[in-house]
């Protein structure tokens, strides 16, 4: 019995031996590296992934080529996410224009543990009445069709991260930052190719509840800021659901936090959790069951 018990005892400390050599290994081997070596190897990891990390703002964005542009957008997306970690408000912007609808999305909240902020671009192959547009399949516009985009990220009164260019899905994901989606706000910037289309648009705005005074018009760029959700009026069971979910998103955060603690920066806590703990490094930037209900769909 003592034999047993000694034996036992005597594997618990290699293991934390062994592990605590290792962690050692991997730390200096992360300080060896430059910060143009991180990047690089960093981008070859995540780019399957559809992301790309910003090393100025220490943020991760979505790529043009992204696997997600494969799936298109569809209302259930929401509805199941909170069963996936995913806990954001959403404010779906329907318009009519050229015998199409079209779809403007715009998401904040926790994805797991990252705080993050999206601005999606889609649109139908013909008009859909407002009854069945919670029900239709949206695409992902085509490259001729992605406009100039501006998306910046607050925490409360603190600035996140900006980032601008033409996409079809413009993203900011913050690693192991903890945020309620309430918490939140997006200043969202959008160009658009004519003055047809941006009628089209504000005037969907303006149904939505937000007021002329505070949509600001600059030749054909719409400026407006999302801070409240006009949609996010979810039953008892949803907000339960939303709330489990955040109590896990909150200790997964202070896990990560914890066991990448001998750096400050995502590039190098990333980096050293992928070489110390590689499954929870993919876990991190896919969400199987999550694509699995995309295909699904």
């Amino acid at each position: 019995m003592y034999y047993l018990i000694g034996l036992l005892l005597l594997l618990v400390f290699c293991n934390i031996l062994f592990f605590h050599c290792r962690k050692g290994k991997i730390r200096k081997k992360i300080c060896n590296m430059n910060t143009s070596e991180k990047c690089k190897k960093l981008s070859e990891l995540v780019r399957p992934f559809g992301y790309c990390y910003d090393v100025k703002q220490d943020i991760f964005s979505t790529t043009l080529d992204a696997w997600q542009r494969n799936f298109g957008y569809t209302e259930s997306y929401n509805r199941y996410a909170p069963h996936f970690n995913m806990v954001f408000d959403y404010e779906p912007i329907y318009f009519d224009y050229q015998d199409k609808t079209w779809l403007i999305e715009l998401w904040k909240g926790q994805y797991g543990i990252n705080t993050g902020g999206e601005v999606g671009i889609y649109y139908s192959n013909s008009f859909v009445p407002p009854g069945l547009r919670n029900h239709t399949l949206f695409h992902c516009v085509k490259d001729k069709d992605m406009l100039p985009m501006t998306l910046h990220l607050f925490q409360k009164d603190c600035s996140i991260a900006m980032v601008r260019r033409p996409h079809w899905w413009l993203t900011i994901f913050s690693v192991g930052k903890y945020t309620e989606p309430k918490d939140l706000s997006m200043n969202v910037s959008i160009t658009f190719p004519n003055q047809e289309m941006m009628n089209a648009f504000v005037q969907s705005l303006i149904q939505k509840g937000y007021r002329k005074c505070n949509i600001c018009i600059c030749g054909l760029t719409v400026i407006f800021v999302y801070d409240s959700c006009s949609t996010c009026i979810d039953p008892p069971l949803r907000r339960l659901l939303c709330r489990f979910a955040q109590w896990k998103n909150r200790i997964f955060c202070k896990l990560f936090l914890w066991v990448t603690k001998p750096f400050c920066s995502s590039l190098d806590r990333v980096l050293y959790l992928y070489y110390f703990l590689p499954f929870a490094f993919r876990r991190m930037f896919t969400i199987k069951h999550y694509k699995k209900c995309r295909k699904h769909h």
